[in-house]
């Protein structure tokens, strides 16, 4: 796949090692049969639109980990582990921050927003199903915050998937 190119839904998601806010390695495969994962990309710690969006998602957190509690939910940007523990702690953040300090992984996601004029990643949500397939990619415009209602169906989206086709429905493509 290109750089910095987006994948499609149904692609094995590409893996990825990740120092999280406590600088310990996070890898994408460790989940791989195991939990569903969401990745929560944005630009940078502490700026408003950013600020904003995991303050609301904290709060929501057992809604948007599942009713079995079968999704691991990252936040990921570029900044450091250093920054992301000072965000993490002031906003009483309840999930793990990743640090993609040589843009790597947001560059296989599709979500590196360029080196001006920020250097930062795109602001996305990704869903990685159990077997490592991409089940929801959707890229969010850089100012506008994510709602956590639309999280909350992206981490459903297999189960509504398999109702709907256990319901004789058409089934959807869930992608942006």
């Amino acid at each position: 796949m290109a750089e910095n190119q987006a994948p499609k839904v149904g692609d094995v998601a590409p893996d990825f090692a990740l120092m999280n806010q406590d600088k310990n390695v996070v890898k994408l495969s460790d989940y791989r049969g195991k939990k569903k994962v969401m990745l929560l990309f944005y630009p940078m710690d502490f700026s408003p639109v950013c600020t904003r969006e995991h303050c609301t998602f904290g709060p929501s957190f057992d809604k948007l980990n599942g009713p079995d509690a079968d999704t691991v939910i990252f936040g990921v940007s570029t900044d450091s582990p250093f920054c992301h523990a000072a965000f993490r702690k002031q906003y009483d953040i309840p999930y793990d921050l990743l640090a993609d300090v040589n843009r790597k992984a947001s560059k296989a996601y599709g979500m590196f927003a360029g080196e001006e004029p920020y250097n930062c990643s795109k602001r996305g949500t990704v869903v990685i199903d159990k077997s490592g397939k991409i089940a929801f990619y959707k890229e969010q415009p850089m100012k506008e915050p994510r709602q956590v209602e639309e999280l909350e169906k992206a981490a459903m989206v297999e189960d509504l998937l398999r109702q709907e086709a256990n319901e004789g429905g058409e089934s959807q493509r869930a992608s942006r």
